[in-house]
């Protein structure tokens, strides 16, 4: 065992003392050392909870005969981020955490790590982390929130984004936005929806990570804290077999997860997290993989942002066990998972309670996949959009390009007043980079719905977006801005402007246009086309 270099031998002895003042008996050290890798923090309503959930993991391991030892880790809210500054911190968060775990398991030579989170940047971060030490270890989320509720309607924190542009635009009261304020976010969990985080939850589940159910049991739930005592166990039963990440992690359990995600609809910040976790795990994974299998992959699941049901309905419904069950005609079925079975010995036993929710390959929700990647002569290395979100009418669209050099420019402009049905947004220096650290969009996106622009406006950026979002947006243009890429096309800024923070930026104004708002006389936009009777 790793742990070994840290116990055992004359030589060890100040290691042992150490350890000894931890309250390590005898037997102890005969045992696999666990670490719990915990992003614990009470700013995050996705993350309050893990103490809790850390609690509960640390039994399971005892129970199983090994010896816990937890430590924690950051966790970024991106909710509480969006919109200013501190965006540009959310999305290199997850190399910090990353890094910190790596740090903490080498250091102190655990045999085995659960990891423990929720939420958008933590559980890649955890998840390349993993790949990264290639030793035995399981993912445990957190949970989704349930829904708020508004009479008979369920709300979510998109419908807070959207319901600010109501009351700038006068549609709503100050008071129905206080209501829906107040509402929106009930108790503690990841967002109700198929944002980023509850999208990573669900794919480390299709990727093996993590056990059947664990990423749609509710936060709240005895369900969830059941989960992850089971957890605590099966770690030890891995390191006890010495099965490692990259026995699971394989290129057929990335094809698996990518064919989740487009059954799910999920967000487009997943291609990001799954291309770089692959990269960790040298697994070859290209942009172009998630076009080629969204072409054979139908989407299966009508999520929220996109579509009326939630978290509470994809787990009443099954959860992601009975939507690989819908795709098992496509899927890897040879895959190994932590649970100690294949995919196929997994599925085997899952049901679609509700054929509603999780619809069937041959009565699909659509009969492609909910992302692809586009390329073109503003995105020569591509650029991505979930085609759920695009109304057939916007699949063609051409219009004059208001061009911004920043987020906080095109919402001034869309609260303005001077973007017009027809035109195309286009923010650009956003990209890692530009942005810095290519910060979500949520803001801009949640305007266009609000205004009643999401049907006839089109949206482009070299930054990336929201899980929340909806409407006709491409992001993640490739090159950036930053990098002279096609979109910076129009304005001279000095290369070295893009990595100057965000509000030094807007006090220096190197090559903004002074309006907020440059104008490219035409630009045309086309869509993915569908397939036929989609």
């Amino acid at each position: 065992m790793r742990s070994d270099e840290i116990k055992r031998g004359i030589e060890r002895a100040p290691q042992r003392a150490l350890l000894r003042a931890l309250r390590l008996g005898e037997e102890d050290f005969e045992k696999p050392f666990v670490g719990i890798a915990n992003s614990y923090s009470t700013i995050v309503p996705g993350h309050v909870h893990l103490d809790a959930v850390g609690r509960a993991v640390a039994e399971g391991v005892r129970e199983a005969g090994g010896v816990p030892f937890e430590f924690n880790t950051i966790a970024i809210c991106n909710g509480i981020a969006m919109g200013h500054e501190g965006m540009c911190y959310s999305l290199p968060s997850r190399e910090l955490i990353a890094d910190s775990v790596e740090a903490m398991a080498q250091a102190h030579r655990f045999d085995g790590l659960v990891l423990i989170s929720n939420c958008d940047k933590i559980t890649p971060g955890m998840l390349i982390a993993a790949a990264r030490l290639d030793i035995p270890a399981i993912l445990v989320t957190g949970g989704p929130m349930p829904s708020g509720t508004i009479g008979e309607r369920r709300i979510g924190i998109v419908d807070v984004f959207e319901a600010v542009g109501k009351a700038k635009s006068g549609q709503i009261s100050q008071s129905e936005l206080l209501e829906i304020e107040r509402c929106a976010c009930p108790t503690f969990g990841s967002c109700n929806a198929m944002y980023t985080a509850n999208t990573m939850a669900c794919l480390s589940e299709a990727l093996g990570i993590s056990l059947p159910d664990s990423a749609t049991a509710p936060a709240p739930s005895a369900r969830r804290l059941s989960i992850a005592r089971r957890a605590g166990r099966v770690v030890v039963d891995l390191i006890k077999r010495y099965l490692k990440p990259s026995a699971i992690t394989t290129r057929e359990a990335f094809e698996n997860a990518i064919m989740v995600d487009l059954a799910l609809g999920g967000s487009t910040n997943a291609v990001l997290h799954l291309l770089a976790i692959a990269r960790e795990a040298a697994v070859e994974l290209e942009l172009e993989d998630f076009d080629e299998l969204s072409k054979r992959v139908p989407q299966l699941c009508d999520m929220c942002p996109g579509g009326p049901f939630t978290m509470e309905d994809l787990d009443a419904a099954g959860g992601v066990p009975a939507v690989m069950k819908g795709l098992e005609k496509l899927l890897n079925l040879d895959a190994i998972t932590v649970a100690g079975r294949t995919v196929g010995e997994v599925i085997r036993e899952a049901r679609i309670a509700n054929p509603a929710v999780v619809k069937s390959l041959e009565e699909p929700v659509r009969p492609e996949g909910a992302i692809a990647v586009l390329k073109g002569n503003l995105a020569p290395r591509g650029a991505v959009i979930k085609t759920t979100a695009v109304k057939r009418e916007m699949l063609v669209h051409e219009g004059p390009a208001r061009v911004f050099d920043s987020e906080e420019e095109a919402l001034e402009a869309l609260f303005g007043g001077r973007i017009e049905p027809g035109d195309v947004v286009v923010i650009r220096y956003e990209g890692p980079k530009g942005g810095p650290g290519m910060p979500e969009m949520l803001g801009p996106t949640a305007a266009l719905v609000s205004l009643g622009l999401d049907e006839s406006v089109a949206l482009v950026t070299d930054g990336r977006f929201s899980g929340a979002t909806r409407g006709p947006c491409i992001g993640h243009v490739s090159p950036e801005a930053a990098e002279k890429g096609p979109i910076a096309a129009g304005a001279v800024r000095a290369s070295s402007e893009a990595r100057v923070p965000r509000a030094l930026r807007q006090e220096r104004q190197v090559g903004r246009h002074r309006s907020g708002c440059g104008v490219v006389p035409l630009m045309r936009v086309f869509f993915p086309l569908p397939s036929a009777g989609s």
